[in-house]
């Protein structure tokens, strides 16, 4: 690998503050107090996390339990809101349920996001909009999904003066694979600087099922794709963009294709542009 291509490598990760190696027991620790710290600075009263039943949300779930519970201990008034938001059935309903016995929150809401997913459909419909084709339309509606999904979010937040915690980590984050504005809207981000393995990591340190732990990712927001890997989407496995977030060597294609992602998305990852 030319210096190059080395140096694009590192500002990669230095920009999405991976390190290497972590100490698992010490970040779990961290992170926990971060989100209880925070809360407790700021006076506020809650956090707010959708669970999908992937690792991400599983382990930013249990991170947010004991954060509160933690700020409780210290006096301050601090609950965790669980929010299950199925669009119609969720095919994967019993992952979110074995994430939510697992974590223990103080209250769990269901929201199904179906009807007002439905309505906006219906409005850009009666405004004309028109789509290429029923793959374009299907694209655009994942992303009203992901986004209808975050307006429930902050509602339940602004009702208990909480924050709305984000699942960020920096394997999605380096591909660029998130709404923005939908689960790519967040107040704190307890994963960020973590890549995939570690996060898996973090979650065996947390005794989460391991059947989560090891879950294959999928974002699941195109109904004529439902349960669509997100290394099907990628073109790259999360095996090669964790080596390549951990400054190890990846093929060339593996290589080329999380640059290309990172690059082509910068705008996801960035405050909006101004004058």
């Amino acid at each position: 690998m030319d210096t190059h291509t080395r140096t694009t490598q590192r500002d990669i990760i230095e920009a999405l503050d991976v390190s290497p190696r972590i100490d698992g027991e010490q970040e779990v620790e961290r992170r926990i107090d971060f989100l209880a710290s925070y809360l407790r600075d700021n006076g506020l009263k809650a956090l707010v996390l959708g669970i999908s039943g992937g690792v991400d949300s599983t382990i930013g779930g249990r991170l947010s339990q004991l954060a509160v519970e933690r700020a409780r201990a210290a006096g301050a008034d601090a609950r965790f809101y669980a929010v299950r938001l199925p669009h119609g059935e969720q095919d994967d309903a019993d992952d979110a349920q074995t994430a939510i016995d697992f974590i223990r929150p103080d209250e769990v809401l269901d929201v199904n996001i179906e009807a007002p997913t439905r309505g906006m459909r219906q409005a850009l419909e009666n405004s004309e909009l028109n789509f290429d084709d029923a793959h374009q339309e299907d694209f655009v509606l994942g992303n009203v999904k992901a986004r209808q999904r975050m307006v429930v979010q902050y509602a339940i937040a602004s009702r208990h003066q909480g924050l709305v915690v984000g699942t960020d980590q920096a394997a999605e984050a380096v591909m660029g694979f998130f709404t923005k504005f939908g689960d790519g809207a967040a107040d704190v981000t307890p994963l960020f600087g973590l890549n995939k393995r570690q996060v898996r990591a973090l979650g065996e340190i947390l005794a989460a099922p391991n059947a989560l732990v090891h879950k294959q990712p999928t974002a699941d927001l195109e109904s004529l794709q439902p349960q669509r890997p997100d290394e099907e989407v990628f073109g790259v496995s999360y095996d090669e963009i964790d080596t390549f977030l951990e400054g190890g060597d990846v093929s060339e294609q593996a290589f080329r294709t999380i640059v290309e992602a990172y690059e082509a998305t910068a705008h996801k990852r960035a405050l909006p542009a101004a004058p």
